[in-house]
This record gives C-alpha cells, structure tokens and sequence, in this order.
C-alpha cells in the first residue's frame, strides 16, 4: 500500500508540472470562481484552508477573497515531534513563516483557532476519488486532524488530479465536495 502511495505521488506530482503557468493560473482561477458561488463559503465565517506550495492550487487569492469578504482565516501550523497540527488566525501575510520544506506557517504569536470554530476546512491533496477520499503529501497530519473535526469539508482539485484507482485505508477520511475548474462533485461524506 505505501509502495502504492508513493508511485501514485510520482505520477500525480508529474503530471502537475507538466502544466503551464497559463493552465495553472487559469483552471485555478475557474476553481476559485466554483468556491466562491457555495453555499458553504457565503455562510462560512472562519475557514481553515494550508498556504499552498507549487504545483498546488494557489490559495492566496482564495484567502484574499475571504479576508474582502470580512471571514476569519485559519492556517495549519504542524507539530512534527507529535504528528499533530494546530490552526491559527492570521489576518495578514506578515503572520507567516517558512519552515521545513518552505512550507508558510503561522508565527508563534498568533491566536490557536479551535476545531469547532471552523465552518470550512479546504482540504489539501495530491489525488482524489470521486468519492472523495483523498491522497495527501504522505505526513498524516490531516487524516489524524479530521477524525475530530465536525464541519463542511471541501477540496480543491485539477481535473488530472481525479483518479479511479485511488488507495484507501481504513482510517481515510472523505471530503465533502470536490470543487474542479468544471464541476462541484458532492460526495458520500457529505
């Protein structure tokens, strides 16, 4: 299953940077648009959402959007000595700083936002089923972190990043919705 996993990271990860900065910027452009028409994003009023990283989605313009539209941001800050991650209210991007792997994360001096506070909770991956079952960055971090997490969960995804064959396990847990550059995809966790 790990071997799996890791090959199915290679390919994905590939086919990421084979697309143009043009396709990028305008089928996450598309993706945003399909975000900001839910129902789920016009009542959220505190939204957990990663600072993403090429070849990932950008979130910047996503958490721009939310601070114009007056919602509280809350970005994930890790823990790698207990494998646990943590979100923090930050209001500018002043409030970040790079850590491992050039990852943007919450400085210390920034406000713990608690699990029940977030309405919405943008939900990273590399591959998802239809049924939205996902493929993370192999940390675990968010598999442990949505075992006690109530809220509406959405993922933002690629088309090329929709995958049949995609290996689950018993602790996986489905995001809500799946928003591409062409579709809203409700899935069975919702």
């Amino acid at each position: 299953m790990r071997e799996n996993k890791k090959i199915l990271r290679q390919r994905i990860r590939s086919r990421l940077l084979e697309m143009s900065n043009e396709e990028h910027e305008d089928l996450s452009n598309k993706i945003s648009e399909n975000l900001f028409t839910l129902e789920e994003w016009k009542k959220a009023k505190t939204i957990g959402i990663t600072i993403s990283i090429p070849p990932e989605i950008p979130t910047v313009r996503i958490i721009e959007q939310a601070w114009r539209e007056g919602k509280s941001i809350a970005v994930p800050k890790c823990h790698p000595e207990e494998k646990v991650m943590e979100f923090k209210k930050i209001t500018s991007f002043n409030q970040l700083e790079s850590v491992y792997y050039g990852l943007l994360e919450p400085i210390e001096d920034t406000n713990k936002v608690s699990v029940g506070e977030m309405d919405v909770l943008v939900v990273p991956g590399l591959a998802f089923s239809k049924e939205g079952y996902r493929l993370g960055f192999g940390g675990g971090y968010y598999d442990r972190f949505l075992s006690n997490y109530r809220g509406k969960t959405l993922a933002l995804t690629y088309d090329v990043q929709l995958i049949d064959d995609l290996p689950i396990e018993v602790h996986d847990i489905a995001v809500g919705k799946l928003i591409t550059p062409t579709k809203i995809l409700r899935t069975y966790a919702h």
